[in-house]
């Protein structure tokens, strides 16, 4: 079985092959098909963007197309970034202008409390779909720490582990993620359509 992955972002690509990556399942990416349009992430949900971009590239390629959504809520912000995680400081900012933003609006916050959700999508070329989402509750830090990861991750503090998602390896961060929990529910929930 063929499945497209959305997105072009490498380092997302990376993390969802490790997942779900098994037999018979062949695995593209969005970087494979140059051709394929930008999606405008414009829903007001985790859920229609992921529709959206699943949707669109399927019906393009002819092929299942997994996609996900992902925002990071944060309590004292009202749920913000939210469904505007990827471009809370800007069109065509930087991971690094995110976390600047939102420790900015952190400052002299005393409720830290966070939590990423990934919202995960595999439509089928028929246009019916299967959907997973996962949760990972954390604090936000004062200041950005490690160097592995990316986006929100070195900001982003799980006390189970005592550390930031930034300061853990790939494998071990597949272990406990937001977006790890969202796409092996996916994968189970893809276990038992095909059989």
């Amino acid at each position: 079985m063929k499945i497209l992955i959305s997105s072009r972002n490498e380092d997302k690509i990376k993390e969802i092959k490790s997942i779900i990556q098994q037999d018979p399942i062949e695995l593209f990416s969005a970087l494979d098909f140059p051709g394929l349009p930008e999606i405008d992430e414009d829903a007001d949900s985790l859920l229609g963007n992921a529709l959206k971009k699943a949707k669109i590239l399927t019906l393009e390629t002819g092929i299942a197309c997994v996609a996900d959504d992902t925002g990071l809520f944060i309590d004292a912000l009202n749920g913000n970034p939210g469904v505007y995680s990827a471009r809370f400081a800007g069109d065509n900012c930087s991971y690094k202008d995110n976390r600047h933003k939102v420790l900015s609006e952190m400052h002299n916050k005393t409720d830290r409390n966070a939590r990423f959700i990934t919202v995960a999508v595999l439509m089928f070329p028929d246009e019916e779909y299967i959907c997973a989402e996962g949760c990972l509750e954390g604090q936000i830090t004062n200041e950005e720490i490690g160097d592995k990861g990316f986006g929100y991750d070195p900001i982003f503090w799980v006390s189970s582990l005592g550390t930031t998602l930034a300061e853990i390896s790939l494998q071990e961060k597949n272990l406990i993620s937001h977006r790890s929990k969202a796409f092996l529910d996916l994968r189970n929930k893809l276990k038992e359509y095909l059989a």
